[in-house]
């Protein structure tokens, strides 16, 4: 028999910036290719707090995501409540996590694999898929999905734990698919928040070595150390490049990961890079960056930034973590149930109490 589903439901939506409401809205109901997930649980994500306060890079037709009942939210987990016409890859209470993008499945870059890149981003109306930031996401009682951005939960982590598989599918993209990580290469990330840490985590299960982080903050220091982390900086009183340049025997990390967005940092961790090394640029800087490009052409060093999760790679990381490979709890600090959505997002923001992976419960 098949679960009834309601024909309304409690999502939280974008007002003007840095404005978040509670309202009923329909249902939403999956069409072909499509199931419709219960979501059991969200994290907050440093780039919701962007969407919240600057809509970008959220879009809706190509335009800001305020003051159109839209729901962000994308590092989450669930059930399949429903599914669409045709649809026998999952079945109704399938217990699942998610990637954050479909694409459009037109352009040249999603027929390509790269998803993440969709020349049609923000366009409904061409099919592109990006859930929470230009379809609704999972900051509600239940959202749509393409069958192909499921993937199954690991067993045995709890709601909670399983929505930091987005996280660290991001990482695993970073570091696999566009980085190239080879094992036995050194590494380093500078900024210790949950991306930061996710990178330190992954990059010890795939074989780096040594694994440092450079963090100012004690405790996202010990954190890291916990996940992985061989080498620990602390940038306010070593100075990052000349340690990174001492334990690479002058050379540099064969692969460096920034982090923290912090406009200064980018170009310390250019100057960790080894010759031919590579830099992965895994966060929103606050302002415009000057960067020493000539540094970056006589050295041959590969930049790159990444977007989400692509090449389907949170089923890498679910596989990982299906192994028990590596542990994320540690990231997970704090919980509140759906009606304190606002309070989570706040935790996040200011980093309260500690805080260092929100996560939202549904009841």
């Amino acid at each position: 028999m098949r679960n009834e589903t309601p024909d309304s439901m409690r999502a939280w939506v974008l007002g003007g910036p840095g404005e978040i409401r509670m309202i009923e809205k329909p249902v939403p109901q999956p069409g072909p290719a499509e199931v419709l997930v219960r979501i059991g649980a969200i994290a907050v994500c440093h780039t919701d707090i962007e969407v919240l306060h600057n809509g970008h890079p959220a879009m809706i037709e190509g335009e800001s995501p305020f003051n159109k009942d839209f729901t962000m939210g994308h590092e989450y987990m669930g059930y399949v409540a429903k599914t669409g016409p045709s649809v026998d890859e999952w079945q109704e209470g399938d217990r699942i996590t998610a990637e954050v993008h479909a694409g459009c499945g037109r352009c040249p870059k999603c027929r390509e694999g790269m998803y993440t890149s969709c020349h049609n981003y923000s366009y409904r109306s061409k099919g592109h898929r990006a859930n929470g930031f230009t379809t609704d996401g999972g900051f509600a009682e239940y959202a749509v999905n393409n069958i192909n951005t499921l993937v199954r939960a690991p067993d045995h982590l709890s709601d909670e734990v399983c929505t930091l598989t987005v996280t660290a599918g991001t990482a695993m993209y970073g570091l696999d698919a566009m980085g190239g990580l080879v094992a036995g290469q050194s590494l380093v990330v500078t900024g210790a928040g949950p991306i930061g840490l996710m990178f330190i985590a992954i990059a010890k299960t795939l074989g780096a070595a040594p694994v440092i982080m450079s963090e100012p903050r004690e405790d996202r220091r010990e954190m890291a150390g916990k996940l992985g982390a061989d080498i620990l900086i602390d940038p306010m009183k070593e100075d990052p490049v000349a340690m990174v340049r001492e334990l690479t025997g002058g050379k540099g990390a064969d692969f460096t990961v920034e982090a923290s967005g912090v406009p200064s940092v980018v170009n310390q961790t250019i100057y960790m890079t080894n010759r031919g090394g590579r830099l992965c640029l895994a966060a929103f800087a606050t302002d415009l960056v000057p960067t020493d490009l000539a540094y970056v052409v006589s050295n041959n060093i590969y930049m790159f930034g990444i977007r989400g999760e692509g090449e389907s790679a949170v089923k890498r990381a679910a596989a990982l973590l299906g192994q028990k490979r590596f542990d994320p709890a540690p990231i997970h600090t704090h919980t509140f149930p759906f009606e304190e959505t606002p309070m989570a997002i706040s935790y996040a923001e200011d980093q309260t109490d500690g805080a260092i992976k929100v996560v939202v419960k549904m009841d």
